[in-house]
């Protein structure tokens, strides 16, 4: 079987010409970038001043002949990198700078940096058991599933360690529709198939697309349809079950707007991210608040851009002792 995260691995890791007083080393992985910058004395008096993007380096050190190592590990969705895609490639770039004098943005010693992926290649999801059932909507096909640790292919077993990773992904297969881009709007866990007047409730995506479980992560996009969910298991109480119950919607993706966004929690800068695009964080910043809202419940009916799935059971332990011999078995509800 080819899978839809087949293909998402880096095509370069690159080291960028050198000029008489820098030495830039990039290294790409599939969601971050490791720099690293060997400068001069003059440059290496002001770390603060060198920058990836907007950041700042996350580990600095002199060096012997006076000047200095700095080394910045980002992942792809900070440091303002832009995103452009082609047919084939999905790539990230961003600009290697020293800031003469703080508080002000000229900069000189720009040296571009970018990094280069696969597209993965669209198969139409007639996926087995483990990602799901389908529903056909209109012209739009909407899909959510399991993939393992290294994103290769669908995952083995519904068990997890607590405190480990589910990695979720939705997509939608768009057939002869105008592109689209895919959104996670809600997503609640809880511990019923259906959601009762007994079902425990734990929020994880609110505020149409924020993510508000801050262990958890929305990765990089490799393509508008395709939405990958880096989810920290949790349990509800001992031997119970976890159901995903979310909101999949689709949207022009050059409409991004407080309604449809997809925003990470960055905890070392204590802000919200805006996945898509950096330069519009601030669409963001109503989710510690309250986002604008069209009156419309979790529960009501979906229309032909929005669809309900529920991914489980999940079982989630406390030790690997019980991960052995478990295969997945996932129930795809679109009423719910």
């Amino acid at each position: 079987m080819v899978f839809l995260w087949h293909g998402l691995f880096i095509l370069a890791t690159s080291t960028l010409v050198l000029t008489d007083d820098a030495n830039i080393n990039v290294k790409c992985r599939k969601d971050s970038v490791i720099v690293t910058w060997k400068v001069g004395q003059a440059l290496a008096s002001y770390p603060s001043r060198l920058l990836l993007g907007n950041c700042a380096p996350s580990k600095f050190s002199r060096t012997s002949d006076g000047g200095g190592k700095a080394v910045f590990h980002y992942r792809l969705s900070e440091c303002r990198f832009r995103q452009m895609r082609t047919k084939k490639l999905l790539v990230f770039k961003n600009m290697l700078a020293f800031r003469p004098l703080m508080g002000q943005y000229t900069t000189t010693t720009n040296y571009p940096i970018e990094c280069a992926f696969e597209r993965p290649e669209w198969v139409r999801p007639y996926l087995e058991p483990a990602f799901g059932a389908l529903q056909d909507y209109g012209r739009l096909v909407f899909s959510m599933g399991l993939l393992n640790d290294d994103l290769s292919g669908p995952a083995l077993s519904n068990v997890f360690t607590l405190g480990s990773f589910i990695y979720v992904w939705a997509a939608v297969e768009q057939q002869m529709h105008q592109p689209l881009m895919l959104y996670m709007e809600e997503c609640v866990a809880t511990n019923t198939a259906v959601i009762g007047p007994d079902s425990q409730i734990f929020p994880v995506i609110a505020n149409q697309g924020c993510l508000v479980d801050k262990s958890s992560r929305f990765l990089p996009r490799s393509d508008s349809s395709f939405l990958l969910l880096q989810l920290q298991a949790f349990k509800f109480a001992m031997g119970s079950e976890v159901y995903l119950h979310c909101k999949l919607v689709v949207w022009d993706p050059d409409d991004l707007n407080e309604e449809k966004k997809a925003c990470n929690f960055n905890r070392d800068l204590g802000k919200w991210e805006l996945l898509d695009d950096p330069f519009q964080n601030d669409l963001c910043h109503c989710c510690d608040s309250g986002c604008r809202t069209r009156k419309q419940s979790f529960q009501s009916e979906p229309k032909e851009l929005a669809q309900r799935r529920v991914l489980g059971p999940l079982v989630i332990n406390s030790s690997t002792s019980n991960n052995d011999g478990n295969k997945s078995a996932f129930l795809d509800l679109t009423q719910l």
